[in-house]
């Protein structure tokens, strides 16, 4: 493992929004399991959605992981690169991690290693509390992290089936 590399796990969404809190578990499990072994080169961050100041933030990590729930078609969780080419868009409510890459690139001439966990939600209601379903989805993808955390200056040659499907 490279302990040298200085590494940012981002989640974000909404706890109170049941399944939109899967980003802030993952956070909160993987905060307790690196403290446990020592990663002191690992951080993390928490927000209900991603700000442009968040650009500044990931202008000073090697390796960016933003963890978000998703309803999109994916079996359990997907693992995808965030660069230039990645969707973009910006409101005054939301910003997209391939926004605050490019806010990165474009202002801090920085381009740290990005990426996006897409975790499968199912329910959305006004409560606290993952579901069952997702809690599920959220070990799967937590265990994958841990194997990404331990390798980080493999990232890219892991082998993973994980992909959106389109």
């Amino acid at each position: 493992m490279n302990k040298d590399l200085s590494i940012l796990i981002y989640g974000f969404g909404n706890p109170g929004r049941m399944d939109d809190g899967l980003g802030y578990e993952t956070v909160k499990m993987l905060e307790e399991w690196t403290a446990k072994n020592g990663m002191s080169n690992i951080s993390f961050d928490c927000n209900y959605q991603l700000n442009i100041e968040d650009a500044y933030e990931i202008s000073k990590k090697d390796i960016v992981i933003f963890v978000d729930a998703s309803k999109e078609e994916i079996d359990d969780f997907a693992f995808t690169t965030v660069n230039r080419n990645s969707k973009m868009s910006f409101t005054s409510h939301e910003a997209s991690p391939g926004y605050i890459y490019y806010l990165c690139e474009s202002l801090f001439n920085k381009s740290p290693k990005t990426y996006l966990l897409h975790i499968k939600g199912f329910k959305w209601d006004f409560k606290q509390g993952i579901s069952k379903i997702a809690k599920e989805n959220l070990y799967k993808a937590v265990s994958y992290l841990k194997i990404i955390l331990q390798n980080p200056d493999k990232i890219n040659r892991l082998k993973h089936n994980i992909f959106l499907k389109h």
